[in-house]
């Protein structure tokens, strides 16, 4: 019954999904070819102000709490668990005054109207997971980019989104050349609930009726840490809030 219930929500949010992404195409590539980063800046956080709304369509609400633990004028590391896109698009958005940054998969710098003009343009990452030695330079690369514009990069180091909610094994490697090129950093935990839900049938219908929220932990230092006791401290803070 619900899942019936659910078919004309999710034709609406992939309309406006997909309205929202071919709108701000142009929209992206005239303020970046024409006035610079910070107007294209400006067209990326109106692009997510629209994407946050999809989940509205749903039923659904997002919330991100603890924002304020995050601190202002350093080069920060999100690190996050990984659920579905409105990860993607909750943490874009939640994070904007950060100049956030992602370490993304190579697939969707193609054909993606928006979405990969943003990832190939605005300062992201597209690492091929299947080549670790073309992701060396592009983590080198991300890591002096936020240590010189004390900007912020987010990664999920589960690699790929669950399908239930349940963490996948965390890789260590990506977090470890970010820290080590960023020095000045803070690594920022993230816990990521119930995005996973809205693809808990799959691709159609999508789930109704959740409560999506970003819960920011307290930041960790990559100076006055070693970087085995920040992993471990940030996978702990990450999957212990995890409901």
């Amino acid at each position: 019954m619900i899942k019936l219930l659910a078919i004309p929500f999710s034709i609406l949010a992939y309309f406006w999904f997909l309205f929202s992404i071919v709108l701000f195409q142009p929209i992206q590539w005239i303020c970046y070819t024409f006035f610079g980063y910070q107007a294209h800046k400006v067209s990326v956080d109106f692009l997510d102000f629209f994407l946050i709304l999809t989940p509205h369509f749903l039923l659904s609400t997002s919330h991100c709490e603890n924002i304020d633990l995050i601190p202002a004028g350093k080069p920060i590391i999100f690190v996050a668990n990984h659920q579905g896109i409105f990860d993607i698009v909750g943490m874009a958005w939640f994070l904007r005054k950060f100049h956030p940054k992602f370490v993304s998969k190579i697939e969707l710098g193609n054909n993606i109207p928006s979405i990969s003009f943003n990832l190939k343009y605005g300062g992201s990452v597209l690492i091929d997971r299947q080549n670790p030695k073309q992701a060396l330079p592009l983590l080198k690369q991300m890591g002096e980019y936020i240590e010189l514009h004390k900007r912020s990069t987010i990664i999920y180091p589960e690699g790929t989104r669950t399908r239930d909610g349940k963490p996948k094994e965390f890789a260590p490697n990506g977090l470890k050349i970010l820290c080590k090129y960023a020095p000045s950093a803070v690594v920022i935990p993230v816990t990521i609930n119930n995005s996973w839900k809205a693809f808990r049938y799959g691709s159609f219908p999508l789930g109704i009726g959740n409560r999506i929220t970003f819960t920011v932990h307290p930041p960790i230092e990559v100076a006055s840490t070693d970087f085995n006791s920040l992993f471990e401290k940030t996978h702990k803070a990450i999957v212990e809030g995890i409901n």
